[in-house]
């Protein structure tokens, strides 16, 4: 006898299936239409799920849910690698609560769409054009360079970053043991501060930070160190793999991230420890060897490493002033750190003098720089400068008895994301968290959205208008 035809219910597509399907091919549409939109839903969605966990009452100390703007200030300084709280992380968090911070640091610091890439890279051995479009714009690397180099750039960056966290785990680990702390502990303190030293998060598992270690240079040294290396960006660090100490072949971007990195590294450090070296509030009391220590920590740590040694509501305003100029530069593109980045600065800078000089090209190392990229740096620095501006005068709003410069201060904090603050932010009523959890996002998303849609956004012009020259200064 014939079979009769199959059960209705089995000839209709499963409905998870063609729900799986319809949001694979949306996101499929999100990636080859608009890489940047889906770099923000992928953050916001993690930003969400970290939230939630922290949220939940075993990630609190007290057993009890954690208010929801708590939870999600410290999910976006997480994520966004910044480092500013509104509770203490040591005090206030479970192991459950630390482990979540510390993997939210670790993925936001590598980028998700990067480690997405990598994954991909993993399972398939390949990279597909998509693929490469999205890890291109995860790792801002430029248009004009080859698909071909991404996945290279992707093996090293999590060759590198693996790497450097394990030898810096190693080195803070048995620093940590050799001030008696048991084995476990001290072997989750060396991860956690590793982890949020490289990525530039600022962090910590010690309810009173690093004061108690302010004069272990063996303990600072690779601290700055991982800062360091973390805040010169992933393309940097793949040229000086490959190239080493050749310098005639480092690339323009290269060269000038070295320089101005290591030019505020130890000007930041001078200028710094010229403001503080007689304030008995900071370091006034130390010995020479201690105050040098101190000021080259300061300058490190500005640039977006967000670890402190001194009460930053104790400094000089000068030390403040100081202090702001560093966060708000930054580190090197594509890197762990914030701000508007060194190659920003160094475009704006070598404009400056081509103007000063008269020339007509911006010209640098042998190499001129095309007036698209001094319109990208010009549109960033002004998109940070407004951002903070913006968020300035809505804490203001928001907590009119803060101070200006403090004010000033931790919006410049929250969008460099350097989580360094003068105690204003504990603080700040939930209106005022929000500003600033606002502030970190877009200054980890914002700044590398906006330059990579600037530089891939090319109109084609058919006519233009007559010159004229509008009196400037």
């Amino acid at each position: 006898m014939a079979a009769g035809p199959p059960p209705e219910e089995d000839a209709r597509p499963n409905v998870a299936l063609r729900l799986f399907y319809g949001a694979r091919d949306f996101v499929d549409r999100l990636a080859a239409n608009s890489p940047a939109r889906l770099a923000i839903g992928v953050f916001l969605a993690f930003i969400l799920v970290v939230t939630i966990l922290l949220s939940l009452p075993m990630a609190a100390t007290d057993g009890h849910l954690t208010p929801f703007v708590d939870a999600f200030f410290t999910a976006v300084s997480a994520v966004c690698v910044t480092g500013l709280t509104v509770v203490s992380t040591a005090a206030h968090w479970t192991l459950f609560g630390q482990v979540v911070i510390l993997v939210a640091i670790f993925v936001g610091g590598l980028g998700i769409l990067t480690l997405a890439s990598i994954l991909s890279l993993a399972v398939s051995k390949r990279l597909g054009i998509r693929g490469k479009l999205l890890a291109q714009q995860s790792l801002n690397v430029s248009s004009s360079g080859r698909l071909g180099e991404v996945g290279s750039l992707l093996r090293i960056v999590i060759t590198t970053s693996v790497i450097i966290q394990l030898l810096l785990i190693l080195w803070l680990s048995a620093r940590f043991w050799s001030y008696g702390e048991s084995l476990g502990r001290g072997a989750w303190h060396g991860v956690f501060y590793a982890v949020s030293a490289y990525n530039n998060a600022g962090f910590t598992p010690h309810s009173d930070g690093l004061v108690p270690y302010e004069a272990d240079a063996w303990l600072l040294a690779p601290l700055m160190l991982g800062v360091f290396l973390g805040s010169l960006g992933f393309p940097v660090v793949m040229v000086l793999l490959h190239q080493r100490h050749r310098i005639s072949k480092w690339n323009l971007h290269t060269k000038l991230t070295l320089t101005v990195s290591l030019a505020l590294v130890f000007l930041g450090s001078a200028a710094w420890g010229a403001s503080e070296w007689g304030n008995d509030d900071t370091i006034g009391r130390m010995g020479f060897w201690d105050k040098s220590l101190h000021t080259l920590f300061a300058s490190v740590m500005t640039r977006s490493g967000g670890f402190n040694l001194v009460d930053q509501s104790q400094m000089h305003p000068a030390s403040l002033v100081i202090t702001d100029a560093l966060m708000f530069v930054g580190g090197g593109s594509a890197s762990t750190a914030g701000g508007i980045k060194v190659t920003t600065l160094a475009v704006l800078i070598v404009a400056i003098l081509a103007e000063a000089r008269g020339t007509t090209q911006v010209q640098v190392y042998g190499r001129r720089i095309v007036e698209s990229t001094l319109r990208v740096a010009i549109a960033v620095t002004g998109m940070g400068a407004t951002l903070v501006m913006l968020g300035t005068i809505a804490l203001l709003v928001v907590d009119p008895a803060a101070r200006f410069d403090h004010a000033l201060f931790e919006c410049i904090s929250a969008f460099a994301t350097v989580g360094l603050s003068t105690g204003l932010t504990e603080t700040l009523p939930a209106a005022g968290k929000i500003v600033l959890a606002a502030l970190m996002f877009l200054g980890r998303i914002g700044t590398i959205t906006f330059a990579t849609a600037l530089s891939l956004r090319h109109t084609r012009q058919l006519y233009h208008y007559p010159e004229e020259r509008p009196i400037i200064g």
